[in-house]
């Protein structure tokens, strides 16, 4: 009978559109507990605990919570974190919980259609339908996203080094978007649509003509992502700002540029299309005849990645490492923590796989400029620990997480 009251109780609240909080309330007395309800970002929407210790318990996991999955459909809209005094029936669970999914849908429809309108903007205004600047400006009001001053525009990626809870890829998304907001308040964020994509990308426009600014609004979603999504490594690159809306193509471009060349970096996670150096001479090549670029990466690079991902060496590594080192061993053994015979021995693999000899100049430079254009064109550097002949000297290290 007491649990028909408190069923009663809830279906009451939600008749009324006494609003989601309420309803969590009428289903905490329901269930004899504590609940908080996050939303498919992760973002708490709701709570019904008996402290702030029970409430911070209940969104730390800790002893006796249960997570629900709220879906509608086939959409998940949320979670439940729940700890009751005593178990109730499995019937009532059910239908509690399906009125608290109901309930989040309703509440979150018009930021659903909010995120699928800008989704759209940033598809259509970024992608490779060519708009004019007044249907650029058109679509962007409707948004209430001002590009009279200018925009840039921000790629971000998060990369999971251990298994991911469901609801991530919104959750990212939603932190990308508050930090940029945080310093432009009309920002808008969206999955990127791209294919290839391992991860998590987020692309973003910032309205504004401020460089700082942009550069800034970068740092924050870098806060808000390390933040929200904890085991990640993250790479964001951010655009020129572009005074022509019709011309955000290209700032996507270069925005995109940037966060391939960073993602080849261990030290660093955000880098500005200003600070790409020799890579911003690719990008014409990428965006008018990337069959070419890709063409080049083949017969340069493109035998040392396959050999390390075949035997998990670290050639590619190692190639890196002796052009940044201006070509000396010493200098190229002494970063790797390894002896300068291992090092030999990886210059002649790289000489035997590609062709090309790195005591060359002419050698060097096409070595340099394959890198370059397996930044450019968005793929990532294999990983592994040396296990090559020749590597009795010392070993490589695994590259640690980028630094966040």
């Amino acid at each position: 009978m007491s649990e028909l009251l408190g069923l009663d109780a809830v279906t009451e609240a939600v008749e009324s559109g006494a609003g989601l909080p309420e309803v969590v309330r009428a289903a905490a007395r329901a269930l004899d507990g504590s609940l908080a309800v996050a939303d498919a970002s992760g973002a708490v929407i709701a709570v019904a605990a008996r402290s702030h210790a029970d409430e911070r318990s209940l969104h730390a996991g800790g002893d006796g919570v249960i997570t629900v999955a709220l879906r509608v459909a086939d959409e998940t809209v949320g979670s439940l974190h729940m700890r009751t005094r005593t178990e109730p029936s499995p019937l009532l669970r059910r239908l509690l919980v399906t009125m608290i999914a109901s309930e989040v849908q309703r509440v979150r429809a018009p930021d659903a259609a909010s995120e699928t309108a800008a989704a759209d903007f940033i598809r259509r205004a970024l992608g490779g339908e060519r708009l004019t600047r007044d249907e650029v400006l058109a679509l962007a009001g409707a948004l209430s996203l001002d590009l009279q001053a200018g925009a840039a525009v921000i790629v971000a990626r998060a990369h999971p080094q251990a298994p991911t809870e469901e609801g991530w890829r919104p959750r990212a998304r939603a932190a990308a978007e508050r930090g940029a907001r945080a310093l432009a308040g009309r920002s808008i964020a969206a999955l990127s649509e791209r294919e290839g994509v391992t991860g998590v990308e987020v692309v973003l426009v910032v309205p504004g003509g401020d460089e700082q600014l942009a550069a800034r609004a970068t740092e924050a979603v870098l806060r808000e992502m390390q933040s929200a999504l904890g085991g990640c490594t993250f790479a964001l690159g951010h655009s020129r700002i572009t005074k022509d809306p019709s011309d955000l193509p290209r700032a996507f471009g270069e925005a995109l540029l940037a966060a391939n060349v960073v993602e080849g970096s261990p030290q660093e996670s955000v880098l500005a299309f200003d600070q790409t150096g020799a890579y911003r001479l690719l990008l014409s090549a990428m965006s008018e005849n990337p069959s070419e670029l890709q063409r080049f990466y083949s017969e340069t690079v493109e035998p040392l990645q396959a050999y390390d991902e075949q035997y998990e060496t670290d050639l590619m590594q190692t190639l890196e490492t002796f052009l940044e080192a201006d070509a000396n061993v010493a200098g190229t053994a002494q970063r790797l923590f390894t002896h300068r015979h291992t090092v030999y021995y990886r210059l002649e693999r790289i000489r035997d796989l590609t062709g090309l000899d790195v005591s060359s100049s002419d050698g060097r430079e096409k070595l340099s400029l394959g890198l370059k254009a397996m930044r450019v064109l968005g793929i990532s550097s294999a990983r592994g620990p040396a296990s090559e002949d020749g590597a009795e000297g010392g070993r490589v290290p695994r590259r640690g997480p980028r630094r966040t």
